[in-house]
């Protein structure tokens, strides 16, 4: 290997812009109580989108027709808080609109809304899953699946049909828990 042969304008130049050097007497590093180690922190779990899912909850739900109000509250969760969400007392953080989507894409888009609603804290969410007047047989096919898979979900404390002006049958208010009921559990 050959060595480079520096110019002497150009050593002076790089003299000049580090300035004065002193040299190292030990390669030893003293640590002081002054700056103390940072705190450890958990690593991010992947999310599992299927753990947040009951299993035996209500198979037999009735099947419900296009202008027919959905309201539930889980175990626990008092009429005055139900009838608080029908009120849109709680005001809505996030939306989606699923009408027009087919089962298992309405079902992969609301999944991850859900996830990333937690995620971010959010209490109460509105949910557009149409009538379904144009479903087959006549039949609200969204709505019913949203009817079963928000009871399944075991973050959902409550829901209910939007008044009129928000999207009445076709929609609804979802109330969900805390995120400091269960801290940790959506980090992204």
């Amino acid at each position: 290997m050959t060595k480079k042969i520096i110019n002497p304008k150009d050593s002076d130049l790089f003299r000049q812009t580090i300035g004065d050097v002193r040299a190292v007497k030990s390669d030893k590093v003293v640590l002081t109580q002054d700056n103390p180690p940072p705190k450890p922190y958990p690593k991010p779990r992947h999310p599992d989108l299927n753990d947040a899912w009951q299993d035996a909850i209500a198979p037999d739900i009735d099947a419900v027709d296009h202008e027919e109000i959905l309201s539930f509250a889980a175990l626990g969760v008092q009429n005055s808080v139900l009838a608080k969400l029908r009120k849109g007392f709680f005001g809505v953080q996030a939306e989606i609109d699923l009408h027009g989507l087919n089962r298992l894409a309405a079902k992969q888009q609301f999944v991850q809304f859900l996830h990333d609603a937690l995620a971010r804290g959010y209490r109460c969410v509105h949910i557009i899953h149409g009538k379904g007047y144009r479903s087959s047989d006549n039949h609200p096919v969204l709505k019913n699946h949203l009817n079963r898979w928000l009871r399944q979900h075991k973050d959902v404390l409550a829901f209910c049909s939007t008044p009129p002006r928000k999207g009445g049958a076709g929609a609804v208010y979802v109330l969900l828990k805390s995120s400091k009921d269960h801290p940790d559990k959506y980090d992204e």
